[in-house]
């Protein structure tokens, strides 16, 4: 009964908001040819929202034969009939808005200090109306940034440009983007793009802010110095250290004039010189690499993904990898000799392994998908060697698959990893590509020293039972259920 007693208050009070009887509130919503008349009643208006309630006691409103007069030009009509039907009744009915009428309606909520109604908006637009923000994504990011109240919303909008730059990036509004927005967006470890292509957006943002052309060669000196100004709180968000040296040639130095001198000292060195670890004056690398590797980079883990999933026509990026790899062994770490190497790596299922080749930038490396426990060779069609001509430039990269199953990995205490024709025996290292069991030859030297290697694997794997430990949990339960296990706990 108390339900159907609610459902006929809310009735009547729709009805004098629609028959408008004794109305003492004209409201004019809208503008110019938009503009509407609306009826109203102050004491409803006074106990829903504390923004009338201040209006009306501080005396804002302009009174005229003895109703009170509202003008809300922001406020279409059609929107302030929605709050105030809410206020009326409490029913509010977005199905039929678009995603910028709702975010509107956000805005005029939030003004009007009608609290319920703010998240219930903010939490119909995420569910709902997510592809609002591709409409005019500048423009929504600075409104929402402007509306402290709207916190939901606003890591939303920011989680979605951060997993879809192009939404922001790609719009011809981009270049309208205010400056803070844009640093706390550059700012983000999550932003899913690669590095050059923002420093390309970045410059973009720049010279359009001083109305210059893309193309250093034609900029004056004072067009160097103002664009220089423009970006330099900026330039320290950038990863250059993880463009590549093609990128960074072509890509970045021909904006030199306008970067830091030590800067581009130190990238010139980092890409030039074999073994330059790189500057810590500069932001760390945006997708983080592999925990206490010194050899894998996440542009390497993307790639490992992408071929241990055999995806040949596209391959993962940093954000859409399915596995999460962990560092089971490093050499320099745990020790180069063959039983650290299988102290660390046996039995725990399929693992990739990288070396660098001494005295080079070259890295080689190979998948597992079985494990290295045992002492035979086993048999798999999934396998495969892979080479990096130079380690730091992923495009170096060569991929050899297994065509000799039955030669894929051989496991033998005395042997580091071995797999087909590429042989470690003692750490003494060698490859004989020709008549191998793996295809294309790489270009792997044919004996050589490798400084360091490593071992990662897939760390969901890590939980899977060998079979010793399915028997043990197995007779484990049987003693559990057994009547000596009740006895000991009596």
């Amino acid at each position: 009964m108390s339900s159907n007693f609610w459902a006929d208050l809310s009735s009547d009070y729709e009805k004098l908001f629609e028959t408008e009887i004794g109305y003492d509130v004209i409201i004019y919503a809208g503008e110019e040819q938009n503009i509407k008349e609306i009826h109203a009643h102050s004491n409803i208006l006074c106990i829903r929202s504390q923004y009338f309630r201040s209006a009306f006691s501080s005396n804002w409103a302009e009174k005229k034969d003895g109703k009170f007069i509202f003008r809300k030009p922001n406020i279409s009509p059609k929107l302030f009939t929605i709050i105030l039907r809410f206020i009326y009744c409490g029913n509010i009915e977005l199905k039929n808005l678009q995603g910028l009428d709702v975010l509107n309606l956000l805005i005029a909520v939030d003004e009007l200090n009608i609290y319920p109604l703010i998240s219930h908006i903010q939490e119909y637009l995420i569910k709902h109306r997510s592809e609002f923000l591709h409409q005019n994504p500048t423009g929504i990011l600075e409104t929402v940034y402007q509306h402290e109240s709207f916190t939901d919303l606003w890591n939303f909008c920011l989680e979605k440009v951060c997993e879809e730059p192009k939404i922001l990036f790609n719009s011809d509004k981009f270049i309208y983007l205010k400056a803070p927005l844009l640093e706390l967006l550059l700012k983000r470890d999550d932003l899913n793009v690669d590095e050059i292509e923002l420093w390309g957006n970045l410059v973009k943002w720049g010279v359009s802010q001083q109305n210059l052309s893309n193309d250093p060669e034609k900029w004056s000196k004072e067009d160097i110095t103002n664009i220089e100004r423009e970006l330099c709180q900026f330039i320290p968000l950038i990863r250059f250290y993880d463009i590549e040296p093609s990128d960074f040639f072509y890509k970045v130095y021909c904006y030199k004039d306008i970067l830091p001198k030590d800067l581009i000292h130190d990238l010139l060195e980092f890409h030039i010189v074999p073994n330059i670890k790189p500057k810590p004056n500069l932001a760390p690398p945006r997708d983080p690499d592999l925990k206490d590797s010194t050899l894998i980079k996440s542009s390497h883990i993307s790639l490992f993904a992408s071929w241990i999933d055999k995806k040949d026509s596209s391959h993962y990026n940093k954000k859409d990898i399915p596995y999460e790899f962990k560092l089971l062994y490093r050499s320099s770490r745990d020790g180069n000799g063959t039983n650290s190497f299988h102290e660390n790596c046996d039995n725990k299922g399929a693992t990739i392994w990288v070396a660098k080749i001494k005295d080079s930038t070259q890295l080689i490396g190979g998948y597992n998908p079985l494990d290295w426990g045992g002492n035979s060779w086993k048999t798999t069609a999934d396998s495969f060697l892979f080479n990096f001509t130079n380690g730091k430039i992923i495009s170096t990269a060569e991929l050899g698959h297994v065509n000799n199953t039955r030669y894929a990995v051989y496991c033998d205490n005395v042997y580091g990893p071995t797999m087909g024709n590429l042989q470690c025996n003692n750490n003494n290292w060698s490859y004989y590509g020709a008549g191998g069991c793996y295809h294309p030859k790489l270009g792997i030297p044919t004996s050589f020293t490798v400084e360091d290697y490593e071992h990662v694997r897939n760390d969901d794997q890590l939980d899977v039972l060998t079979n010793e430990d399915n028997i043990y949990a197995a007779e484990l339960l049987d003693y559990v259920n057994s009547a000596s296990f009740v006895r000991f706990l009596w």
